[in-house]
């Protein structure tokens, strides 16, 4: 039975398992948070499922290592800590291992680059069972950006946002809005624009970050057809290892199956390269 744990109860971990038995793919979701709050909040969640029309079975629990048997687990935020980063989240991610979980970690915080970094370096776990989420929900804000200022649907419009957030950078080269370029309908000026508002919607809220962990959680248990975008440890590509990015990345069977280099122009590609270093 396919199931997802998410470390965290937070505004964020609630958020993300609501999203989670909207989706109706996974039959069990755990919350697990120290606080009390976890248990009251599943409930919750549980309860509105008559009117949302779910039938995701969620539970809240403060055993961490209820976590070990899920299919995926979601590293979100505490109720009294926010969210899970640095030594306090590498101590819960190896207590895991230790547990012997299988299970593909997604970091969905929008601090947790290091804690996937120190995952592979200190963990020795194998970089495609780790993705980070919150940077996925700009590639939605970049389709909407141009949506709103082409005055069209959002839905017509392909483009690719990598990189290391928050320093990352949009391919408006490669970018096109229902099969045409984007370079062609847009003057540059606007892109650069358009660009540094993106920049300035770092981190995402809650709800976005949610839906973007939602997709790829789901991706990573279930396989998915669409690439998505969403932060992974580099194994090479742009000549570097083990340092967090973002790329389009085919999932499934519990892993990244393949990290796609995205088309760039010679100044995107300096600009991506130049902020892949770790702060």
């Amino acid at each position: 039975m396919s199931s997802a744990a998410i470390l965290g109860a937070g505004s964020l971990g609630g958020t993300i398992a609501h999203k989670l038995a909207l989706g109706g793919r996974f039959r069990e979701i755990r919350l697990i948070d120290a606080s009390e709050a976890a248990a009251g909040k599943a409930l919750d969640i549980q309860q509105s499922g008559a009117v949302d029309r779910f039938q995701a079975r969620l539970a809240g629990t403060s055993d961490t290592l209820a976590a070990a048997g899920a299919s995926v687990i979601i590293l979100a935020d505490a109720v009294d800590a926010g969210e899970w980063e640095g030594d306090g989240g590498l101590a819960l991610v190896r207590q895991l291992v230790r547990a012997g979980t299988d299970a593909a970690f997604v970091f969905a915080g929008a601090r947790q680059l290091w804690l996937m970094e120190a995952a592979v370096r200190e963990l020795g776990l194998a970089a495609d069972r780790l993705i980070g989420t919150a940077a996925s929900a700009l590639v939605g804000a970049a389709r909407a950006l141009v949506g709103i200022e082409l005055d069209e649907s959002s839905r017509d419009v392909q483009v690719t946002v990598a990189g290391r957030p928050p320093s990352f950078v949009v391919g408006w080269s490669s970018a096109t809005v229902a099969g045409s370029l984007l370079t062609g309908r847009v003057p540059a000026h606007r892109l650069l624009a358009m660009g540094e508002t993106l920049k300035r919607l770092w981190p995402p809220g809650p709800q976005a970050i949610a839906a973007a962990t939602s997709r790829a959680a789901e991706g990573l248990v279930f396989g998915s057809r669409q690439l998505q975008h969403a932060v992974t440890i580099l194994d090479g590509e742009f000549g570097v290892r083990q340092v967090a990015a973002m790329l389009p990345l085919r999932l499934g069977h519990g892993r990244v199956l393949e990290r796609i280099v995205p088309s760039l122009s010679p100044l995107e590609r300096v600009g991506l390269v130049s902020g892949l270093s770790p702060v």
